[in-house]
């Protein structure tokens, strides 16, 4: 009976969804009667823990107590629903490619304060503190996460596209602004 304990505890433990009973006696091709039996002991087993096996009519599942649920919920950082605004996705360029970068290197690029865009970046696990960097209050240094990468599909930072070089920036700025003006003859 261990053995089918441990066969139960493992299915629904890696299961994202509850199992009805007649699906776990096909699975571990045992009667209802040995498939009750390991439940129970299973329950039994899970008592005190940080788990518990629930049910429901024919339903079982494993999940998470309610006494420590807000731990899992904090440490799973459930993803925040809703598109990133242009702000956002400015100070995390900023972010990605100077990294890493205080609040203040930031805003001085920006021109605007960002400590909303910052903590809305870290509450999508987008960036996070990397350290502390010198001077007066040893402000918080950001750096992008995992987060971020998978995101972007890119492997490492170094996958990034290049920024462009600032002379090339002004050369094709000045060439798109003479285009763009008429000349004072025509």
């Amino acid at each position: 009976m261990t053995e089918l304990r441990a066969a139960l505890e493992a299915i629904l433990f890696a299961s994202n969804r509850p199992f009805r009973v007649r699906e776990l006696q096909q699975v571990t091709e045992a009667s209802r009667e040995e498939v009750e039996a390991a439940l129970a002991e299973l329950r039994h087993s899970l008592d005190g823990r940080g788990i518990m096996l629930q049910r429901h009519q024919d339903e079982v599942q494993l999940v998470t107590r309610p006494e420590v649920a807000s731990y899992v919920r904090r440490a799973l950082r459930p993803e925040v629903a809703g598109r990133l605004s242009p702000a956002a996705y400015e100070t995390l360029a900023i972010i990605a490619y100077q990294q890493p970068v205080t609040r203040s290197q930031i805003e001085a690029v920006r021109g605007v304060n960002c400590d909303r865009v910052i903590a809305n970046l870290e509450l999508r696990d987008l960036v996070a503190e990397v350290g502390r960097g010198p001077g007066p209050g040893h402000p918080k240094l950001y750096g992008t996460t995992i987060r971020f990468l998978e995101l972007l599909g890119v492997e490492s930072l170094d996958d990034l596209p290049p920024l462009p070089r600032m002379d090339t920036v002004g050369r094709e700025q000045a060439a798109g602004g003479e285009e763009a003006v008429p000349s004072p003859s025509g």
